[in-house]
């Protein structure tokens, strides 16, 4: 049983916020909560970890999908911090009815900057090739058909990683995993998530920490399924908000009276996030499988930490 604690505000303020960004502000009488992180600890434990895994692998470095927007320009910058620019490939994937220009110009500036190989892949054409060939297609239902677009960008980076022998890198952070906002095999098929352990609002000060541009971190966030779509808008409440609530809940261990009480956040918000956590759990893992013999692959038996076939 998980014991929901009360919130320490001393244990708040003992960690070091970057300049400018405090760890909690007023507004509205609402306390918004910044997830307390040691950047360039976390800077090292991610290229770190993508070099390992890379090096189990055997492959010879990743692939990531450039959007232009934070997670991507924040992930591809430490993938190259780990492995060196020619380690590190990217693919930017607009459909030009639906993302923006400016996008596609940010995501082209990060790849020139960061000096590594690029293309860029317009997916309008396969998109189409996908309603041409389904009699049953529905232009009036745009989550099936942003998701047809996340799926399309899937099979890009897996076509591209297997002729070059690379790793899909995804780019999802702690507050898009646990939510669950994104696409099942669409931008969640993928080999390693590197900055899948920070949450959105900690993802921006790393953004900051590497020195990548304003516009990027301060870029509203968006997967541009369909035309118009922010994160924030779908979701309807802010990331300062949602991350407050998912690091009291999650890491905190507090119930939703005490989020309510020490943050000031209305219990339907409260309630409302954490409840599109616990409807798309089937998103963070394995299909489930019916339990006929002894044992069952995942839900008795999971491959042990680090090991390997060369271990047996």
């Amino acid at each position: 049983m998980v014991t929901r604690r009360r919130l320490n505000r001393r244990h708040l303020t003992k960690y070091q916020a970057p300049p400018a960004i405090k760890l909690y502000l007023e507004v509205r009488g609402v306390r918004l909560i910044t997830p307390p992180i040691d950047l360039e600890y976390a800077r090292r434990r991610i290229t770190q970890f993508i070099a390992d895994k890379v090096r189990e692998s055997s492959l010879g470095g990743v692939v990531v999908g450039l959007s232009g927007g934070l997670d991507s320009s924040v992930t591809a910058t430490l993938a190259v911090e780990a492995l060196g620019r020619d380690g590190v490939h990217g693919l930017i994937m607009p459909d030009s009815r639906v993302t923006p220009e400016e996008d596609v110009r940010d995501a082209l500036d990060l790849a020139r900057r960061l000096g590594i190989r690029h293309e860029v892949v317009e997916i309008s054409g396969v998109y189409d090739a996908f309603k041409g060939a389904m009699p049953f297609f529905r232009e009036d239902h745009y989550v099936a058909n942003g998701n047809v677009r996340a799926r399309v960008r899937m099979i890009i980076l897996y076509y591209y990683a297997n002729i070059n022998g690379l790793m899909v890198c995804g780019t999802s952070d702690k507050s898009e995993i646990l939510l669950g906002y994104y696409t099942k095999y669409g931008d969640g098929g993928v080999d390693i998530l590197p900055i899948g352990d920070l949450y959105k609002t900690q993802v921006r000060l790393m953004a900051r920490h590497l020195g990548l541009p304003r516009r990027i971190y301060e870029k509203p966030s968006s997967p541009r399924l369909w035309v118009g779509q922010t994160a924030e808008g779908e979701l309807g409440v802010s990331y300062e908000v949602i991350d407050t609530v998912l690091y009291l809940y999650f890491d905190r261990g507090m119930d939703i009276d005490r989020i309510v009480e020490e943050t000031g956040i209305g219990r339907d918000v409260v309630k409302g996030v954490l409840a599109r956590v616990y409807r798309n759990e089937h998103k963070r893992n394995a299909p489930p499988i019916p339990k006929i013999s002894g044992i069952s692959v995942s839900t008795d038996w999971k491959m042990p930490w680090r090991m390997d076939e060369e271990a047996l």
